[in-house]
């Protein structure tokens, strides 16, 4: 039995050991690694296998056959068109999607999918972006905003799609497009400030607890949680909602003059419906009714970019799984030995 348990003992010390040097070797390696990814999905291939495999059920044989030999027909003819007018550019549609939390946190991911399209784009082309968002951070939308903005400074047509909701930040950034559509029920404005700041000072005062903040600078702290609420802070706090509220108004009424902004940036929101009549919103129309509107022959890639998990990480997670696999059958030989009770 004292023989068994040191072998145990001495296989878990090898085990820990090999991870360990799996783990040095993924971290040296992830440092060469790339750390993100971008992918392209075709959706007029999608748009058309989709049609195809569909069809397969409705259509008689002869129905597919004929529709294959048009398409092929139809291919050659695009061909000999594009050699007869010296590789004429064809309009590309490029989609991006921006589904939005409270802190923008997928403006990073929408940063290299707008730099990835201008490396390539012509004002022949045009960039959907399907947004949604209820809104949040001010700086957040802000540069998600201005990355749209990237879009339009080269002279390629902006398309915003709202589906569901682009509320606040999110209607900060549908506003820069060249056209906004909107589904008939989503909800679109909100153009208006808010801020809510918990306050626990007079919980403090009540069981007598003490608490110091020190600053320079008359309002370099105008409200905090622990802090007392001063009339004079209090006054300053609002007088910056104000100011930001004024910076939201003029960009809308930059990129959209066509609305009454006095109306519009009250904080309300408003349907789809009502979005158009208001100037909001240019067209009722779902994002993939848009992207279905195109010729069948327009190319439309849809752009993803995602964070990539490093080698070291993913080494990490099978080096760790190794361990404990390898701890448990110890583990259990020892319980089956009676060494462990």
């Amino acid at each position: 039995m004292f023989e068994v348990l040191i072998f145990a003992l001495k296989a878990l010390v090898v085990v820990v050991s090999l991870g360990a040097l799996i783990l040095l070797i993924a971290m040296l390696a992830a440092k060469a690694g790339q750390k993100s990814e971008l992918e392209v999905e075709p959706l007029h291939k999608k748009y058309k296998d989709l049609a195809h495999f569909l069809k397969s059920f409705t259509a008689s044989k002869e129905e597919l056959k004929a529709e294959a030999k048009a398409e092929k027909k139809k291919a050659k003819e695009d061909k000999k068109k594009e050699k007869e007018s010296d590789h004429a550019h064809k309009k590309t549609v490029f989609v991006l999607n921006f589904d939005g939390d409270v802190h923008a946190s997928q403006v990073e991911n929408l940063r290299e999918e707008v730099t990835a399209v201008l490396q390539t784009a012509t004002p022949l082309d045009e960039v959907v972006v399907r947004v949604e968002s209820p809104g949040g951070v001010v700086h957040g939308y802000g540069l998600a905003a201005a990355q749209l903005i990237r879009i339009r400074d080269q002279k390629i047509p902006l398309t915003i799609c709202v589906d569901a909701v682009a509320a606040s930040g999110g209607y900060m950034m549908a506003c820069v497009a060249n056209k906004v559509l909107a589904a008939p029920f989503a909800i679109v404005g909100s153009i208006g400030v808010v801020a809510q700041v918990p306050n626990f000072h007079r919980v403090l005062k009540k069981y007598d607890v003490d608490y110091k903040e020190y600053t320079a600078g008359d309002y370099k702290r105008t409200v905090s949680l622990l802090g007392e609420i001063t009339p004079k802070g209090e006054e300053k706090f609002q007088e910056r909602l104000v100011d930001t509220h004024v910076l939201f108004k003029n960009f809308v009424s930059k990129f959209r003059p066509q609305v009454d902004i006095a109306k519009v940036a009250t904080g309300e929101y408003w349907f789809g419906e009502e979005a158009v009549k208001m100037g909001l919103v240019d067209e009722l129309k779902t994002s993939d009714e848009y992207l279905l509107s195109f010729d069948k022959d327009t190319p439309i890639f849809e752009l993803n970019h995602q964070s990539k998990r490093s080698l070291a990480d993913k080494i990490s997670d099978l080096a760790g799984r190794a361990l404990v696999t390898a701890f448990t059958k110890i583990w259990t030989s020892l319980e089956k030995q009676k060494f462990i009770s």
